[in-house]
């Protein structure tokens, strides 16, 4: 085991924190963000990635026991279901044995797995379909949620099927996109920062103007990110000490003259996922969720690189701060199965061991005591856990008129970049 991967103690997070922040910052102007929704199905393209299961080799598929977490108002009722479930999620999003041969024999489901680049690539596969898009799940960020209700593309929970979601910390429910949880739960939360290889790039990179920067410069060519268009404006507003949730028009043709005319000619490609590109010696520099940048050291270890010289920072002075959630789709083949999947997946035994894979807070009760007794070894926790004074430099999107006008910047940089 290198240095890098050696298991760490961790910094919880306080929830107190994480309420604050979301309750503070997610403020939805829901008149403007209905009006813009057919705008933005109509500027995004649809899903690009095509058909992807899941790989479900390897490991032990079996959670710990942790039968002394069983107590108090703990729950882990399992809903039997039967036939085939279709998810539609982000890149890599859960534990191939959760999403493969654990939930067959656990629960009788398998599962079919697609996946999208970005909320507006979902949005825009659900609203184009009208309801028969054939996905049971999907796995929106919380300040779509509310347009997703007001243009029917998804449906209310049987919430008398998850009985589970009293195991999610209440700090992580009753947010102000979906204040009684009737469309959704938290899946997981996280942030937005850049993972770089220190043999390029020696410097230390501190703020996202760093980041612009190192791929302006020595990782020209050689740098990707996130393929989302409010990620990548939300980077130059931070890096220039504005809110990446402004409507201001000055404020945001100076965001597209930087991003389309300076920076999109030094990006290798828009990678929501990178991690993987990463271990193949793709990138030296890549904007990432900590998850998916966590999963990068374990993947460039595998393949036999030195995970100790790739560093990763939260973006500076401020960044991302993101809860996606699991919902049901309208006209779900089958939302029985949807119901049981995602009550087993709110097992606290199941949801460490998803934890353990994809490097996102769950949002579970009693987390720390969970992470003691389920999974001790957990390396990399620090990019998993935040502090308090971490937590406060994170912001949450808000959905307003600005969104159409995000996306078309970075379908320009795509062009100019020819990725």
């Amino acid at each position: 085991m290198t240095e890098q991967n050696k298991p760490q103690q961790l910094r919880m997070l306080a929830p107190d924190s994480f309420r604050e922040k979301l309750s503070r910052r997610a403020i939805f102007k829901m008149g403007s963000a209905a009006a813009g929704l057919a705008i933005v199905v109509a500027a995004c393209g649809g899903d690009d990635k095509g058909s992807s299961t899941p790989s479900t080799d390897g490991g032990d598929t079996t959670p710990t026991d942790g039968a002394a977490l069983a107590s108090g108002d703990w729950s882990r009722v399992i809903n039997a279901a039967t036939g085939t479930l279709a998810m539609y999620t982000w890149g890599d999003y859960n534990d191939p044995a959760i999403v493969g041969p654990l939930a067959e024999s656990s629960i009788g489901i398998s599962m079919k797995v697609d996946y999208f680049n970005s909320n507006e690539d979902l949005i825009t596969k659900l609203a184009s379909a009208n309801g028969s898009s054939g996905f049971d799940i999907v796995v929106p960020t919380g300040p779509y949620i509310p347009q997703m209700i007001d243009k029917g593309l998804i449906q209310k929970f049987d919430k008398s099927l998850i009985p589970n979601m009293v195991n999610v910390d209440p700090a992580y429910l009753a947010q102000e996109w979906d204040p009684t949880n009737d469309y959704s739960v938290c899946k997981n939360w996280g942030t937005t920062g850049y993972f770089w290889d220190s043999t390029v790039i020696t410097k230390d990179l501190v703020t996202w103007q760093d980041f612009f920067d190192a791929c302006m410069n020595e990782a020209s060519g050689n740098c990707s990110v996130i393929d989302t268009g409010p990620n990548i404006c939300g980077a130059w507003f931070w890096a220039n000490g504005k809110d990446w949730n402004t409507t201001d028009a000055a404020d945001i043709d100076a965001c597209e003259a930087f991003l389309v005319d300076e920076l999109a000619q030094h990006i290798k490609k828009f990678d929501s996922y990178p991690s993987t590109a990463l271990a193949e010696g793709s990138y030296a520099l890549s904007m990432a969720w900590n998850g998916d940048a966590r999963q990068a050291y374990q993947r460039i270890e595998e393949a036999g690189g030195d995970p100790s010289v790739w560093k990763w920072a939260l973006g500076s002075p401020e960044t991302e701060l993101w809860m996606d959630n699991y919902c049901i789709a309208a006209g779900a083949p089958n939302p029985e199965a949807a119901h049981s999947w995602i009550n087993w997946d709110l097992i606290p035994e199941v949801s460490i061991q998803d934890l353990s894979y994809h490097g996102y807070n769950t949002g579970m009760k009693n987390m720390s005591q969970l992470i003691s007794e389920l999974a001790p070894d957990l390396v990399n926790g620090e990019m998993i856990f935040f502090g308090d004074a971490e937590v406060a430099t994170m912001r949450t999107q808000e959905i307003n008129e600005s969104i159409d006008r995000l996306v078309e910047i970075l379908n320009k940089m795509k062009a100019k970049a020819g990725a």
